[in-house]
């Protein structure tokens, strides 16, 4: 039996608090880079987000569940057994989820063009937005240099980056336990050694290069954990971040107008309106 078979798949039970009509809606959601299976994915902040929003499309655009981490030790608590049941439950109600699997979950592209309990299966995709553009949806990690020439250094650089990851567990520990809000130590070194930022630089290029070469409007992926927008000529380029360092996601309005969710904000914002409103209740 391999680490993904066996996965518990029990606790799926898990009510969602908000109905759907409370939540807010959107024509289109990206998430990627989840990292299931490991210590560094911020799973209940996800299913704060799962619970608060809702689509006529969700796109799932790589690296879900972290196989590379669950080969070498099965790491799966309750609350990633709870994302999977909220997706799931959001492809049955009739959302059309669309997931694009990563280099991490790679093990998925075997069964691509299959659907599993609503659940699309593509390489990758076309999406044309409400106001008529054409956007490429990917992974990413086609475009990284450094995984297609030297795949050793990338398993290196990943457990390099798990152990990064577990420092930023430890210091926003305590960040909790002194009242503050969610913070990403990896986030800010990446945009303070300038190798990382030059690195990101370019893979914003060779992706909106593609994108230009296919004669479309624009591209989305995720892979770098860095979410942006930017524009390169008349080529768009979106990014939906993650969900380990950043917590983000891309969102279509019904306009097809495009934006970036913070979700540590947004959450830690929310949290300050609620405490505003009991102090002048109090008051």
């Amino acid at each position: 039996m391999n680490a993904i078979s066996a996965i518990p798949m029990r606790s799926m039970q898990t009510a969602e608090p908000k109905r759907s009509q409370d939540r807010r809606r959107f024509r289109t959601i990206w998430i990627s880079d989840i990292h299931l299976g490991t210590r560094g994915c911020n799973a209940q902040m996800l299913i704060d987000f799962l619970d608060s929003v809702d689509s006529d499309t969700l796109y799932l655009v790589g690296d879900i569940i972290d196989g590379w981490a669950l080969k070498k030790r099965l790491y799966w608590p309750t609350a990633h057994n709870d994302v999977v049941w909220r997706i799931m439950k959001r492809a049955r109600r009739g959302t059309r989820v669309i997931y694009i699997p990563g280099n991490h979950d790679e093990m998925f592209r075997q069964f691509t063009g299959l659907n599993f309990g609503g659940v699309e299966v593509r390489r990758k995709k076309i999406h044309i937005t409400a106001d008529g553009r054409k956007l490429l949806v990917l992974h990413g990690d086609e475009f990284d240099a450094i995984m297609l020439a030297h795949r050793w250094l990338a398993v290196v650089g990943d457990a390099a980056y798990t152990a990064l990851m577990a420092l930023n567990r430890h210091v926003n520990r305590v960040r909790r336990w002194m009242g503050m809000p969610y913070w990403s130590l990896s986030k800010m070194a990446k945009h303070k050694v300038k190798n990382a930022v030059a690195f990101i630089s370019r893979f914003e290029e060779i992706v909106a290069h593609e994108a230009e070469r296919r004669h479309i409007d624009g591209v989305v992926c995720g892979h770098i954990h860095t979410a942006e927008i930017r524009q390169f000529g008349d080529i768009t380029y979106y990014n939906d971040g993650d969900w380990v360092e950043g917590c983000t996601a891309l969102v279509e309005q019904a306009d097809g107008s495009m934006e970036v969710l913070h979700w540590a904000e947004e959450m830690a914002a929310r949290a300050g309106v609620t405490l505003q409103g009991a102090m002048e209740m109090a008051a």
